[in-house]
Order: C-alpha cells, then structure tokens, then sequence
C-alpha cells in the first residue's frame, strides 16, 4: 500500500501534509514556553526576572542558528527523510523531559538541546518540497507547509491556558509524546527525492562530500545575490521574532491582561493571520512570477510593507482595537514575505546548494532573532519595549528597498550551478 502512495501523482502533495503536521509540532513545541512564564514562576522562580526569560529564548535561538548552516550542508548530502525524522523524535524528547524540569538550569539545557535537534529541520524540509514542487505549485506548496507553522505557533499561544486548567507539567508531556508518536508514523510514509545525483562511485568518500562542502559554499558567497538574500532573509526576522517571543508581554504591559488571556490573543491573532498570509502570498507569487520573473520578489517585498504600519501600532497605542489589527496586519505581511524565502531562493541557487543555502539564511535570520529577544528582555526590565518595536520600522524598510533594487533574477528556478 505504502508503495503505491508514493507512485501517486498527488504523492507531492501527500509530502506537504505529512511535513505539515511535523512543521505544527516544531513550532508549537518551541512556542509554549513563550506564554507559560506565569505558570511556570511558582516552580522555577528565576523566571520571574525578564532578563532570565529572554535567556532561555536566546539560546535556543543562537544553538539553533548555529547549527542551520551545518544542517544545512548535511541536509544536501545526506537522507532528508531520516534527518527530518532524527530531528522530530529528539526535540519531541526533550519536550517531555522539559515537563520533569524543576531549576531554571535544567530549562536552559533543555532548550539549548531543543535549538540544536530543532535546526536539522527546515532546511532539509523546504528542501525536500522544492524537489517535489516545480516553479507553478513551489511557492503554494511552501504555503502550506508555512500554514503548520503559523497554526502551532498559535496553539503555543494556549500553553498558559492549558497549563491554568491542569498543570505546565502536562503541556510539555503531552505534546511531546505526541511528537514522539509522530515521528514513527513517518518511518513508513514520507520518502526521499533527490532532484540531482552526486556521482555513485565517489558519494560515499569523505574528501569528495567535503569538497563538495567547500564547493558550494565557494558558490553561494561568490553570488552576490545571495549575499542580499542574506540580508533581506536577517533584516524582517528582527521584528519577526521580537513579535514571536514578546508579543504577548507587550500585551500584558501594554492592555493590563493576564497572561492566560494576553498569550492567546498575542500568539492567534498574529498566527492566524499570518495562516492566510502564506496562502495568499504563495498563490499570488506562483501567478505573478509566471509573468514576471520578480513576481516572487514583489510579493514578498509587499507583504514586508504590510508590516510598517503595524510595528508602529505596537508602539504608540494603548487601546486594544488599535494592537489587535496592528497583530493581524503584521501577520498578514510577514506571511506574505514568509512563504516566498525558498522559492526567490531557488531563482539564484542551484539544488545541490539550496538546503546549503538556506541553513546559512536560517543563521543570519535566528542570529538577528536572538540578539533582538536578549535586548527585548533588558528592554522590558526598563519599560522600553514600545519603543523598540518602532525602531524596527528602519530595518524593514532597507531590506525592501535593498532587494528591489539589488535583486535580477533570470529564471524562474535555477537548475545550472552557478
């Protein structure tokens, strides 16, 4: 049976649902903790302090940046369905053991495990579906996978009310377990696909995968497109991730909310809105780049403005109407941007290189992540938070004009190396 599913033609669709969930659990694994400060506080009483909390942010965001670019280089070179389920079942373990975790040394160590397993992911995931999907379905694709993000982001948002009703303990357990569970089911579903073949008699050599190593990163750093991507793929994760960790404090500061309350309503609304953002970015973007080889660029550059008005809401409004559609329209743009990162990538890069490419991207991205959670964190003991938000707006707006200008794809995907 299993062998017939993978000679279905919809079987490059069936990879998209099954990554789907595994992308839900990622995220949705790594955002509870985001909400579960109050509840947690009683056990782990450091984490009381903001400064402590945007630690533990950081060092999955910093081990995980580390890690993207090797993920990245093995991903390229190695089984992605036994990487992608290696990095399912270890991060699922380690968030069952966050649930027996009683010092805040332990979460530190935990969550630096969890950046390190979570980082072999998305790499060898969009990877593998960009080998599945050519350029008409790529980007739409990519959006529903992003969707599983976005919606486990969300349901972390439900860490603090779960957690209200029986214990932080049982949140970690139980989603963990699931994971876990998971992680066997793809054993016997998901399947390889390689769009290109190193060759047979020198594959399994160690000096020709580490010139080949060297190879492909000599070709994307010699590709000064690549060095913009870099940029452009660092300069929104700032903002990107200053509303992913701390969005939901700067409700509770901002609107006067519990926890329970302000987590959800933070993480939803920016979530789901940022759900139909990467559909409505991927079905545009597969159109448009049909008709103009920038049409993947333009989408993602309009979806990055979308998010110009909403970070000064975050900023200077006090009423709750005001924050909320500043959220919505936020998620909106970024999911726009969001889903149309691998595909503009695959115009530039080879597929050898792109899971190469795109964990060097996921580095520079995370890394901007987790030097704005750390500030974000002393910015919140010291009650500027609002205003950090706000100066965002200028990064934003040098990497949409940086990659209009800079950006001349000329073809829809890059087949030759470069």
């Amino acid at each position: 049976m299993i062998a017939k599913l993978n000679e279905k033609k919809s079987y490059p669709w069936i990879v998209v649902g099954l990554l789907w969930f595994v992308a839900l659990l990622n995220y949705l694994d790594r955002q509870m903790l985001s909400t579960m400060k109050s509840a947690m506080m009683d056990d782990i009483p450091e984490l009381a302090k903001a400064e402590n909390f945007g630690l533990l942010m950081a060092i999955f965001l910093w081990i995980y940046a580390l890690m993207s670019p090797v993920s990245g280089i093995i991903a390229d070179r190695f089984n992605r369905k036994r990487i992608i389920i290696g990095s399912l079942f270890i991060w699922s373990g380690v968030t069952m053991a966050m649930g027996y975790a009683s010092t805040f040394n332990q979460i530190y160590i935990l969550r630096g495990i969890m950046g390190f397993s979570e980082a072999f992911y998305i790499p060898a995931a969009l990877s593998l579906i960009a080998d599945y999907h050519q350029e008409k379905t790529r980007s739409f694709a990519i959006a529903i996978h992003t969707t599983g993000i976005y919606l486990g982001q969300a349901l972390g948002g439900f860490g603090a009310t779960i957690s209200k009703h029986f214990s932080w303990h049982f949140s970690f357990h139980s989603v963990g377990l699931l994971g876990v569970v998971y992680s066997i089911v793809l054993l016997f579903f998901l399947q390889e696909k390689k769009a290109y073949f190193f060759d047979p008699s020198k594959k399994s050599s160690v000096s020709y995968k580490f010139k080949q190593m060297l190879k492909g990163l000599g070709i994307l750093f010699g590709n000064i497109s690549f060095w913009v991507l870099l940029f452009y793929f660092a300069s929104p994760s700032l903002p990107g991730w200053a509303a992913k960790n701390w969005l939901p404090t700067l409700f509770t500061e901002t609107l006067h909310l519990d926890m329970s309350l302000a987590g959800p309503i933070a993480t939803v609304t920016i979530s789901m809105s940022s759900f139909f953002g990467v559909l409505i970015g991927g079905a545009i973007s597969d159109r448009w780049v049909m008709k103009h080889l920038k049409g993947r660029i333009y989408t993602s550059a309009l979806g990055l403005f979308l998010t110009i008005p909403a970070l000064f809401l975050f900023g200077y409004c006090c009423d709750i109407a005001a924050i909320v559609f500043g959220a919505i329209l936020f998620g909106l743009g970024f999911g726009i941007y969001d889903t149309n990162n691998m595909p503009i990538l695959c115009q530039f890069v080879a597929p050898r290189y792109r899971a190469t490419g795109y964990g060097i991207m996921n580095f520079v991205g995370i890394s901007a992540g987790a030097v704005i959670t750390e500030f974000l964190g002393k910015a919140a003991d010291n009650g500027g938070m609002r205003h950090v938000f706000v100066l965002l707006v200028v990064v934003v707006v040098s990497a949409i004009v940086l990659q209009l200008v800079s950006l001349h794809p000329k073809t829809i995907d890059m087949i030759e190396e470069n």
